[in-house]
């Protein structure tokens, strides 16, 4: 029998495993069902002849008695010495949102798809990368070499309490392990080589409280924010559109720089929903805006940065009683692996070979964990390959396609006997 032959077989397998994941609902925010994730995984990995390791992130943002950050790493020795193949995916899941047709933790399984949120990213990925791994040990029991498997929190924010720590603690480092695939949704003939950067900050205007019927008397924190959003509107918004990346990133219009405007709060503290009464009159003295600025190789954080204080300190030069405060939330560089390491190599000529047809190679709108493996790790040998459609990630809805698991499954299982097997 033969590695593709074994993962055809465990079809009913695949699907069961994949509904299981998404039936343990692992929301993020707070951080629900860490470790019960973790247990499922480890109960799974130890009847495959994995040793196994579940491991709390302690001290991480969000890790709480309430909501500990548990991880999992699972390794399978081979026979004889070698490279080690890590499959890293994230257990974590976005809120669920309006508009499902499908029971978000449900796993149904409905024209060849199964639906939930997590299914595309990336539990459906995670289930490829198990049974591909069992499928290779079942052939080739006497392999060369390490297969790791695992299971991470927190990728949905920032990854912190999840491969960011693991990484601090060794578990990247590249005398450990050679080759790195992380099994986002990125389709199953493509490979992602990194993706962009990102700088988030909160911006807040400052004024002063007063009678609303008297807004002289006072000095509103709102109007200083849309002074500031304009200058967005007419200056930074048109010189982010004219900057344009040489990495593939996809869908089109994220090869261009760009800033999303995450929330605006001023004034007033909205009321519960079972307040009845009406606001008071006060002028706002204080307006907040949180930004996601992504930026492309081309560009440093330092320029990200002072483009947007540069546009602040001129509106405290020119606008009368303007002041404000700037705090950075969080960055990330972007990463990009080339197309000549030799994961990449590999993965390429298995899409090839299981597919008919070479790869394409993208890049991601959005960080993932490579961001942690690569600056953290110093392990450059780390692509992102999974089945699914990155544009149903957190919405509602979300499907996975069982033949795009399979067909991507089978390409990691012909990875791992090209990396994992003697030569000739």
């Amino acid at each position: 029998m033969t590695v593709s032959q074994r993962i055809t077989d465990k079809r009913d397998d695949l699907i069961q495993l994949t509904q299981d994941l998404i039936r343990i609902p692992t929301l993020n925010p707070p951080g629900e069902n860490y470790r019960e994730i973790c247990d499922f995984l480890d109960k799974r990995l130890r009847q495959h002849g994995f040793q196994t390791q579940l491991i709390r992130a302690h001290g991480t943002p969000g890790d709480s008695e309430k909501y500990p950050r548990w991880n999992i790493v699972a390794r399978r020795d081979g026979a004889q010495t070698g490279e080690c193949v890590h499959f890293n995916s994230h257990t974590d899941v976005v809120e669920v949102g309006q508009g499902w047709t499908f029971d978000p933790f449900g796993g149904a399984v409905s024209d060849g798809k199964i639906y939930g949120r997590g299914a595309c990213d990336m539990k459906g990925g995670l289930a490829a990368s198990i049974i591909a791994a069992e499928a290779f040990i079942e052939e080739h029991p006497n392999f060369q070499g390490a297969i790791e498997i695992s299971g991470t929190a927190d990728e949905e924010s920032g990854g912190y309490g999840g491969v960011a720590y693991l990484a601090e603690q060794g578990f990247f480092d590249p005398n450990k392990v050679q080759h790195v695939i992380i099994p986002e949704p990125l389709q199953k003939d493509r490979i992602c080589l990194g993706h962009r950067g990102g700088w988030w900050a909160e911006i807040e205007t400052k004024g002063e409280i007063a009678h609303g019927s008297m807004p002289f008397l006072g000095d509103c924190a709102v109007r200083h924010m849309g002074a500031v959003l304009s200058e967005f509107e007419t200056k930074l918004y048109p010189a982010m559109a004219a900057r344009f990346t040489e990495m593939p990133v996809v869908p089109e219009g994220a090869r261009q720089s760009t800033m999303n405007i995450n929330s605006i709060h001023g004034g007033q503290k909205e009321q519960t929903d079972d307040f009845t009464g009406l606001p008071a009159h006060c002028v706002p003295d204080s307006c907040r805006i949180v930004i996601d600025r992504r930026y492309l190789v081309e560009e440093t954080l330092d320029q990200v940065r002072d483009e947007v204080k540069a546009l602040l300190e001129g509106l405290r030069e020119t606008r009368p009683d303007f002041e404000y405060e700037l705090t950075e939330l969080n960055s990330v560089i972007p990463s990009m692996t080339d197309k000549t390491a030799p994961v990449v190599e590999t993965v390429a000529k298995a899409i090839e070979d299981v597919m008919g047809k070479p790869p394409t190679y993208v890049a991601s709108p959005g960080s993932y964990d490579q961001k942690h493996i690569d600056r953290i790790g110093k392990l450059k040998n780390c692509i992102a390959y999974g089945p699914g459609l990155l544009e149903l990630a957190h919405k509602p809805d979300e499907y996975i396609g069982i033949d795009d698991m399979v067909d991507s499954a089978k390409v990691m299982g012909a990875a791992l006997e090209t990396l994992l097997l003697p030569k000739g």
